[in-house]
């Protein structure tokens, strides 16, 4: 089992996003209007909402199981820097073609694309040191 810095800079952004993503998951389901001015007037816009919570779950639970058990980490780590990433610049490109939004996801999408950067930097740097990665 790698040491403990090993799995603080390999796990951190994991752990931070598990918690982060969750709680997002359960305003997008549940309280849309509460966080994100978002105010579902159809059933197909709620069904939408629901179905991203539960996307956003998902992959929470997957980063969760990669905390614990080694071979889940190299998959959970690519994953979780193609979601933030990919979340990142899809918001970043919503601002260049729709308008500003909240203040609150100008902040998400900053902490998205620090949070895939750093999981990038973590697939290229950390697994050749690793002798679990393959």
């Amino acid at each position: 089992m790698p040491g403990l810095k090993f799995q603080v800079i390999t796990k951190i952004h994991l752990f931070i996003s598990v918690v982060i993503v969750l709680l997002v998951s359960i305003y997008y389901g549940f309280f849309p209007d509460d966080l994100f001015r978002i105010n579902p007037s159809t059933i197909d816009e709620a069904n939408q909402l629901k179905g991203t919570m539960g996307l956003y779950m998902a992959f929470a639970i997957f980063w969760t199981l990669a905390l614990f058990r080694q071979q889940f980490l190299k998959p959970a780590l690519i994953s979780h820097m193609l979601f933030m990433i990919g979340l990142g610049l899809g918001r970043a490109l919503s601002v260049i073609l729709d308008g500003r939004p909240s203040q609150l996801l100008y902040f998400g999408v900053f902490g998205e694309l620090l949070l895939g950067a750093y999981g990038l930097w973590v697939v290229i740097n950390y697994h050749k040191i690793s002798s679990k990665w393959s």
